[in-house]
């Protein structure tokens, strides 16, 4: 028989140290209150302070392993992070890639790459943030893309556009997926990818080319430019061409981590609508009073409460090793509605007061409008669970 009582003492250590995680995360967030990311959001300005913050503390750190100066946590405790910044009202978009890219790094990256960049990835000396897959031209069809690495020497060279790349103007190293084998020569679309982990310091001025795109949320996003930026061999991460299963693995990281967000603003707008239906006192009597206020409200907490389980089931999932397309994607898109429900709930509830800067609420509801389509859209969630787990005919 296994032993009961060891098991129940590693979940209470577990809880126990989740329950760490929450509260040190929530006490950092404490001095980054809604007038410092007001003020960003005016500006358009990225949050220094705050990821910097984060770096000290470990946080950015929590899935490289001790070994190499990072503070080697899971995907569970990785998700609380994420979850617990936007709960407290903090926007998590400015640094989270460098937790989601870390798989592909830790899993498939040379020995050599990782003594190299993971200790200094730790400890704030180098940001791993941007993530080069999606282009103009092919956007999520991504074994359509167009960006070239081709091999000359000890180098590659490479060529070609990519959009959507968040961060590339804060980060120091870029994991890019290129390919090195034309799709006429292979049998599989998915077949000739290769990933490389690119020194954009080094590349910058010398084929690296960055323009930001403003958007409707503080985003610090950007299109880049290869124009025959040559780098070393040295640089690929795992085999040539079979990067596009190396980025999968990243791809799903991904996306729990971004439902984990989407849950932790949920839990923010829920809040922020409580309070205030309890406070808003109109025709002698709280706001909240009200069955046309309560409901919906309670409806949106519901269902978040029922995609969080999705979000850590699927979360344990990827720590255990095993196989997570189903329940990435599913995290994914539950979460994301979820916090769309409740953001457009709390908006509902404050009425006018929704639509004001100082009470925060438009730029969160800003904030959570972007996971409706990034990393992936609601729809292609869809149409992967009805091809990929019910068996229907691919769609597209």
């Amino acid at each position: 028989m296994p032993d009961t009582t060891m098991q129940v003492d590693n979940l209470e250590t577990q809880d126990s140290m989740i329950t760490e995680v929450r509260e040190s995360v929530a006490k950092l967030c404490g001095d980054f209150q809604g007038d410092y990311w007001r003020k960003l959001d005016r500006d358009q300005a990225y949050p220094t302070q705050f990821v910097k913050a984060l770096t000290d503390a470990g946080f950015l750190g929590a899935l490289i392993p001790e070994e190499y100066g990072g503070v080697g946590l899971g995907m569970v405790a990785a998700s609380v992070i994420l979850e617990e910044i936007h709960h407290q009202g903090c926007n998590a978009a400015a640094c989270h890639a460098q937790m989601y890219t870390m798989g592909t790094v830790l899993r498939h990256g040379s020995d050599e790459q990782k003594k190299e960049y993971l200790p200094k990835i730790a400890d704030g000396t180098l940001r791993l943030q941007a993530f080069g897959v999606t282009e103009p031209t092919s956007g999520t069809d991504t074994t359509s893309l167009r960006t070239v690495a081709v091999r000359d020497g000890d180098d590659y060279v490479i060529n070609g556009q990519k959009i959507w790349t968040s961060r590339a103007e804060h980060s120091d190293l870029m994991l890019l997926l290129a390919r090195t084998k034309p799709l006429n020569q292979v049998s599989k679309k998915t077949d000739g990818l290769s990933v490389f982990l690119l020194d954009m310091r080094k590349a910058k001025g010398n084929g690296l080319t960055i323009r930001p795109i403003r958007t409707m949320m503080n985003h610090a996003t950007t299109e880049v430019f290869f124009d025959n930026l040559r780098i070393p061999a040295s640089n690929l991460v795992g085999e040539e061409n079979k990067g596009f299963k190396y980025i999968l693995s990243g791809m799903n990281a991904e996306r729990i981590l971004i439902a984990a967000e989407c849950i932790g603003d949920a839990k923010w707008f829920t809040k922020k609508s409580t309070n205030y239906a309890n406070d808003r006192n109109i025709f002698g009597r709280a706001i909240g009073q009200n069955q046309g206020v309560q409901f919906p409200i309670a409806k949106a907490y519901a269902h978040m409460k029922a995609a969080e389980l999705m979000v850590y089931h699927a979360a344990k999932l990827y720590e255990a090793g095993k196989p997570i397309g189903e329940e990435a994607n599913t995290a994914k898109l539950l979460a994301a509605d979820a916090s769309w429900e409740a953001a457009e709930a709390c908006v509902q509830t404050h009425g006018g007061f929704g639509f004001a800067e100082e009470y925060d609420v438009e730029r969160k509801f800003r904030e959570a409008r972007l996971y409706q389509v990034a990393p992936i859209s609601t729809n292609l969630i869809l149409s992967y669970i009805a091809e990929h787990v019910l068996g229907m005919p691919r769609s597209y």
